[in-house]
């Protein structure tokens, strides 16, 4: 069938950007292959830490992820727990692994005193007095962790020039409805190899998830309080610590981070939150990041242009995500360990077609939904007197921003 020439130029387009796809997917597996066969550096000294843990509400499976704080096999080990109002439904979590795990030093610190629109860092903020020891590691509250999760981290400090210790994660869906499976899949099939392919290319980004500094680096970029008036305060905390020409080192361990969602207006409200902070970050890569959807671009290929050919591109599509799905989930293990949730790919055309669709929506306001909170995206800018010459990627499924 002859096309007109504006159609074919389109569907050559459609086209060249499917096959992009692929070959991204393919590179991505091959970073993960490299980072699960890398065993980082080994355990060296290990002075003792505080962990500080913001806690809101009692999440799905809070308890199963603190407990894996709780347990870790580390000398040493400090966890403050802080929330902002005297009923919050956590605080009967901390005083049950209290009771159960009354060997770990676990300090509760219940302040409502806000400091910022990041309620998060304003949190954190009025636990950091309750730390004592210097080397820190903020982590998220639904962090599901290995037990030498804090001897990996800590190991990485040993590199010389270390500012900041950062991990990966992977996704772990908290029910067995469908919306679970996509938000898992965006992170452990997206943002994960994403995350390992910037790193690959030279990158050092900050991942919220996990955030590990001394005492004295966080003092030299200003403190907590230099965070607390923007979203994405993993983002301006790395950009402030390679500002003191420090480098951000990625840890050798994958906890996983719950994905809540049971329904898809919850999922889009989330995977939106993440779509616009990215793009106020870095407007330019937020943009070509709709490349690695090829199912997507095959798809538009096969309808312009009606082909045998675009059928056969759109299945090649599939299979090699699909392999590429497997073979992460077989390379990092998790899945086996409970700690993510096994990539399906019969998700994976509806997947890329929801990751397209959020991208376009981000364009659309600035205005986001965290935690019943309303706020906007500008906030996440880092003033220009603070920003520096190399600025970092931020990555959640297509970028990231802490839940």
């Amino acid at each position: 069938m002859d096309l007109p020439s504006p159609q074919m130029a389109l569907a050559g387009l459609t086209t060249l950007l499917a096959v992009a796809g692929m070959g991204q997917a393919v590179a991505g597996w091959r970073s993960v292959r490299r980072f699960a066969a890398d065993p980082g550096l080994g355990v060296g000294e290990q002075p003792p830490v505080t962990l500080l843990k913001p806690l809101r509400g009692d999440e799905p499976l809070l308890e199963a992820a603190l407990t894996s704080v709780c347990a870790q096999e580390y000398p040493a080990f400090q966890i403050v727990f802080g929330v902002q109002h005297p009923a919050d439904a956590a605080i009967g979590v901390v005083r049950r692994l209290q009771e159960r795990f009354p060997q770990v030093d676990i300090e509760l610190v219940i302040n409502p005193t806000q400091h910022g629109p990041n309620r998060k860092i304003g949190n954190l903020i009025n636990m950091f007095p309750a730390a004592k020891h210097d080397l820190l590691v903020i982590a998220d509250s639904d962090l599901h962790c290995a037990p030498d999760y804090i001897s990996r981290v800590v190991a990485e400090f040993a590199a010389p020039g270390v500012g900041l210790v950062t991990t990966l994660y992977a996704g772990l869906a908290a029910n067995r409805s469908i919306a679970g499976a996509f938000g898992a899949t965006a992170i452990n099939h997206g943002f994960l190899p994403g995350a390992l392919m910037s790193r690959d290319l030279g990158r050092q980004d900050c991942l919220g998830a996990t955030m590990a500094l001394r005492r004295e680096t966080l003092a030299a970029i200003g403190g907590l309080h230099a965070l607390v008036d923007h979203l994405a305060d993993d983002n301006v905390l790395g950009r402030l610590v390679r500002s003191l020409c420090l480098s951000i080192r990625l840890a050798a361990t994958v906890p996983a981070t719950t994905v809540p969602e049971s329904n898809f207006q919850a999922l889009w409200r989330h995977e939106l939150r993440w779509s616009r902070t990215i793009l106020s970050l870095v407007p330019v890569e937020f943009a070509l990041s709709s490349i690695q959807f090829p199912l997507f671009w095959a798809a538009c290929a096969w309808v312009i242009s009606g082909a045998t050919w675009a059928s056969v591109l759109f299945a090649a599509s599939w299979a090699i995500r699909a392999a590429c799905v497997r073979g992460i989930d077989c390379n990092l293990g998790l899945v086996k360990q409970a700690r993510a949730t096994a990539g399906s790919a019969w998700l994976l055309p509806a997947r890329d077609f929801l990751s397209i669709f959020t991208i376009l929506a981000s364009y659309m306001s600035d205005r986001v939904e965290w935690r019943g909170e309303m706020m906007h995206t500008r906030a996440t800018e880092l003033p220009e007197s603070d920003a520096t010459s190399d600025p970092i990627r931020t990555t959640a499924p297509q970028g990231t921003l802490t839940t």
